[in-house]
């Protein structure tokens, strides 16, 4: 699997992010062919090598007709982007995924000026040129052919920042918005570090936020910054590799919640389990237990993301007799997992495929799919699932 860690040092912008990549060796001319897929004019986008206090990195500029940004692009709605990108002829999973990034800066404005989204133009961030930032990003991701980011907590700057609306503070209340519960900290320059177009990208593109991934770095690419500071090398440097071919399994963080009863309705379980999963539980298993004073119990465990914490905490004590519930952080190593659905002898089935890119370490087919089959063939469940690991064996 091919990945790229973001090093946001000194912070992110939607040109820095085109500066690494082109720096990492994207075709500048490969680049500007497809975004020539989407429907905007006016603008010009040029590369050249400059330096950074002393480092070497590539500057990438989106020039906009001054005409042109003054009045056709004087201010662009939400619907007007959508509209841009929809009828572009860009792969659907670049629209997609860049009409994410742009509905995130749409909808950080909208909560700052009190005003619904489709009230909001984009003034600072621009038309354009964040068109251009965004989608070449994912252009150069595709040509690349990375799979997956990752990213280091990102250094805002401090100080302010003059605009349309007068002098604002560092970071901006867009990118603060947008970089809600994600690491970032102050560090260095009194200067904007951290654009809402880069705050946008990073927050919808990464997997994670820390240090460097396990990873075999095969590319470096370094972008650079408007300003260059003497003191302080203004460039996101993007490094690009592949995860070791013996890593097979993914590594992830959970909450394990549990709770010991001894006084309930065992008719309530299945409801409670059933609640459980709808708010987010991973899984949910009871287990039986000898309690104190010799009397049976029952320990519900809920495996969760930490973000469902609190509601699957507060769905045990509503639904349940506990008083008391315990949880932990843990570490669990997982298969990658994704579902296919196929022909088989009695039908189409949908099959869970668990391995890595090199390996499939197990398939075997959904159990609601089987069982729907098995009646309507009229042959017995056993009968069906063996025939399809038989085959698979084969």
């Amino acid at each position: 699997m091919k990945i790229a860690y973001f090093d946001c040092f000194s912070g992110i912008s939607g040109d820095m992010c085109l500066g690494a990549f082109i720096d990492a060796g994207v075709s500048l001319r490969q680049l500007k062919k497809e975004l020539k897929k989407i429907p905007v004019s006016g603008y010009a986008l040029t590369s050249k090598k400059v330096q950074r206090s002393n480092f070497s990195s590539t500057k990438v500029d989106v020039t906009i007709n001054k005409k042109i940004r003054n009045e056709k692009y004087a201010g662009r709605k939400w619907s007007d982007i959508e509209k841009i990108i929809n009828n572009s002829t860009l792969q659907n999973n670049i629209k997609e995924t860049g009409l994410k990034i742009f509905r995130r800066i749409f909808k950080a404005e909208s909560k700052i000026h009190g005003k619904n989204i489709e009230q909001i133009h984009l003034h600072e961030l621009g038309a354009v040129d964040c068109i251009i930032d965004i989608f070449g990003t994912l252009i150069c991701l595709d040509i690349l052919g990375i799979e997956r980011i990752f990213s280091s907590p990102l250094n805002l700057g401090n100080g302010s920042i003059e605009t349309e609306h007068g002098i604002i503070p560092v970071p901006s209340p867009a990118a603060l918005e947008i970089l809600q519960k994600i690491p970032v900290y102050s560090k260095g320059i009194p200067f904007e570090l951290t654009t809402p177009t880069g705050a946008a990208i990073i927050k919808e593109l990464s997997s994670g936020f820390g240090g460097i991934p396990e990873m075999e770095i095969e590319t470096i690419g370094s972008g650079a910054g408007n300003r260059d500071f003497k003191s302080w090398p203004n460039v996101l440097r993007i490094f690009i590799g592949n995860k070791p071919i013996s890593e097979i399994y993914k590594n992830e963080s959970i909450i394990v919640i549990e709770t010991n009863i001894d006084d309930m309705n065992p008719q309530i379980y299945e409801y409670v389990i059933e609640r459980l999963f709808e708010e987010g539980a991973i899984d949910v298993f009871l287990t039986q237990i000898i309690m104190k004073k010799g009397r049976p119990g029952v320990k519900i465990t809920v495996l969760c993301c930490e973000n469902n914490l609190n509601k699957l905490v507060d769905i045990l004590f509503r639904e349940t007799t506990t008083i008391g519930i315990r949880y932990y952080k843990t570490e669990r190593k997982i298969l990658k997992r994704e579902i296919k659905e196929i022909n088989s002898t009695f039908g189409r089935i949908k099959v869970k495929i668990s391995g890595n890119q090199n390996h499939i370490i197990r398939s075997m087919p959904e159990y609601d799919d089987c069982k729907r089959l098995a009646k309507k063939n009229k042959v017995p469940l056993i009968n069906l699932i063996n025939n399809y690991i038989k085959l698979n064996k084969n």
